[in-house]
């Protein structure tokens, strides 16, 4: 392999693909391994045997949960905010022609106990039982606050400069209670701890006008979308995509390891006794495990279940959010439910996920709070999986490394990451002005 690559990129993950394919379409010359048979790395998707071997070593699960190929188990699954950064990207390079979506059913809260649906909009405000008859009426006002802020219109500011008034500020001058601005935080804006309360209000309340405008798009139950079979369609698409424009996959490439040349800068990577030679690598912490450091785990807990998750209208697809403070945690606990409607497992079975970020070393305990609101499952499957980021100096190195999957059930720190990458690699940032509508003539084709 005399020629030499702009990228080379190692792991088929999530955000690995996504780069693949952002920087293919940019013109830059992309060769992407994996040391594995399949797509995916952390993010792939399992059919039934597949699952069986992965948590319980053998590949022979009871006939009664039916076909196995009929399964598409995302190991990290997430909803995607329809107005989103991720359907942005996946507009912007065209991967909407190789994926068929479906709009989530519902997105829910708990509180005290019991789950409750995630009001967004002033008129749900009114309706919600999350909330006391004065407090609806202050929720309204807050609601319709940020319903009509533009961050150009100083006249929609309402006196309040949000690069400066923190969240608490601001909820307090609204007059709402506690609880109300947990539910909100936490559902809405999908902050996954408490530290959002002493930080500037501006990303909050930008946050709560993507979750209302998401839910508008498609009238449904949430502001989710999911691909029909699952994330798994996903990393396949980009690498597709790449393909369309010049990038060289390869799958089932061992060890793959990264060459250095006497400054320490990554110059290419050898995989069975052949270098391909680059300017810049692009993987997971797995294939530079000394350049990064593990910063937490993640447990979760995989159901297998015959009936929707109890008290969310029946919901086929559905995420319930568990506030911290409802379960005396540092961070929230999230359940993601998914079924036969995303074609993700046989006719009458759902998948269900809890999962949390790991604050003791014992899962089952640890979920069971969540786990306690599936009602029967078929099947459970408990595991912990370790969280890394990198501590290397991209720019002394070559090496761009993405951080491990957090526990949210959405895409939304996923794709943080996704662009910061972008950046430090391209020196640009990634122009994500698209027109949204490209993406719903697929998503209304049910």
């Amino acid at each position: 392999m005399d020629e030499t690559y702009d990228v080379i990129v190692l792991g088929t993950g999530l955000k690995e693909c996504i780069l693949s394919g952002l920087l293919s379409v940019d013109g830059l010359k992309v060769l992407h391994m994996d040391r594995n048979d399949y797509y995916g790395g952390e993010s792939t998707s399992l059919n039934l045997v597949q699952l069986w071997k992965h948590f319980k070593g053998n590949d022979k699960p009871p006939e009664q949960l039916g076909t196995s190929r009929e399964y598409n188990v995302d190991m990290v699954p997430k909803f995607m905010m329809a107005n989103g950064s991720l359907v942005r990207i996946l507009i912007h390079t065209n991967v909407t022609k190789y994926l068929n979506f479906k709009a989530v059913d519902g997105s829910f809260v708990y509180k005290k106990k019991k789950i409750y649906k995630v009001p967004a909009t002033d008129a749900e405000a009114l309706k919600s039982p999350l909330m006391g008859l004065f407090e609806k009426r202050r929720a309204r006002k807050f609601f319709i606050y940020v319903q009509d802020y533009e961050e150009n219109d100083p006249k929609s500011h309402e006196k309040l400069d949000l690069n400066k008034v923190t969240v608490r500020k601001l909820t307090s001058k609204y007059g709402l209670e506690d609880d109300t601005v947990d539910f909100i935080g936490h559902a809405l804006a999908l902050h996954n701890d408490d530290s959002y309360l002493d930080q500037p209000a501006l990303s909050f309340v930008k946050r709560m006008k993507l979750y209302a405008e998401s839910l508008a798009r498609f009238r449904g139950g949430s502001p989710y979308i999911y691909p029909l079979y699952g994330l798994g369609e996903l990393p396949q698409a980009f690498a597709r995509l790449s393909a369309v424009y010049g990038g060289t996959y390869m799958l089932n490439k061992p060890e793959c390891k990264v060459e250095f040349d006497g400054d320490g800068k990554a110059i290419g990577v050898t995989s069975e006794g052949e270098t391909a030679k680059c300017h810049k690598v692009v993987c997971d912490p797995s294939y530079l495990p000394n350049k990064v450091k593990k910063v937490g785990k993640v447990a979760r807990a995989v159901c297998i279940m015959s009936h929707p998750i109890p008290d969310t209208n029946d919901s086929h697809s559905v995420q319930v959010i568990l506030p911290q403070k409802q379960l005396g945690r540092k961070s929230d606990m999230y359940l993601f439910c998914c079924s036969y409607a995303h074609n993700v497992a046989p006719k009458g079975k759902y998948i269900a996920f809890v999962s949390a970020e790991a604050e003791t070393d014992n899962p089952e305990q640890e979920l069971k709070p969540g786990v306690d609101l599936l009602g029967s499952v078929d099947q459970i499957f408990y595991d912990t999986y370790d969280r890394y980021v990198p501590t290397n100096d991209h720019g002394a190195d070559n090496c761009f490394i993405s951080a491990s999957y957090d526990s949210t059930t959405h895409f939304e720190t996923t794709v943080i990451d996704v662009m910061e990458m972008y950046t430090k690699i391209t020196g640009k940032a990634l122009d994500l002005s698209v027109d949204l509508s490209a993406a719903s003539a697929a998503e209304e084709e049910q």
